[in-house]
């Protein structure tokens, strides 16, 4: 398995993992399936400032992840939100381990505080790997999303990330990363 940073040419892959997730499931609030242009615009409207990654083997995207902008006004510029979507089939054969290891470790590496993650209620599988990787549960927005002719809850999770610097510098884009350092966090995420 390669991790690595997503580009437009995984967007059909993508799209494949998540339009079911859209469809099938209560896991994203979103009810219609959005095109490849609206996933491609995404993609760019995240990238550079924060990262995507994929998770392939053979070719084949396994699973994606991303941080995104966690809320707009400027105190919030340490924090960050992520999401993460695995290929049904690659489901507990450490695809989201992976992954998260990746993201937290660039998301750590650009200078963010603080990681924040909303979890559709119930979702066993996405509370288990979130706490497995460090998240603990700060609370829950109850009734907030009616999907499927039924109220679900979301829970949110937060996990620390960096060194909580007094007066700490301005996230550093993903693309202006080292290239070295970027490289030495996907592999030792795909190691772990």
């Amino acid at each position: 398995m390669l991790l690595r940073l997503a580009t437009t040419a995984d967007v059909p892959a993508i799209h494949e993992i998540y339009a079911p997730i859209v469809e099938h499931t209560a896991i994203s609030f979103e009810t219609v399936v959005p095109s490849h242009a609206e996933i491609e615009r995404r993609l760019a409207d995240t990238v550079p400032q924060y990262p995507w990654l994929v998770a392939a083997d053979d070719g084949v995207v396994l699973g994606y992840a991303y941080g995104h902008r966690f809320a707009p006004r400027a105190a919030y510029a340490w924090s960050v939100e992520t999401s993460i979507y695995v290929r049904d089939s690659a489901r507990g054969t450490g695809v989201g381990r992976a992954l998260y290891d990746g993201l937290l470790g660039l998301l750590d590496a650009q200078g963010y505080e603080q990681a924040f993650a909303g979890i559709a209620l119930p979702n066993a599988a996405s509370i288990g790997l979130h706490e497995a990787v460090g998240f603990r549960r700060i609370g829950t927005y109850e009734r907030v999303g009616f999907k499927f002719d039924a109220w679900h809850d979301v829970g949110w999770w937060q996990r620390a990330l960096a060194s909580h610097a007094r007066v700490p510098h301005a996230p550093v884009a993903v693309d202006d990363l080292d290239d070295a350092l970027l490289q030495k966090v996907l592999r030792q995420s795909h190691a772990s």
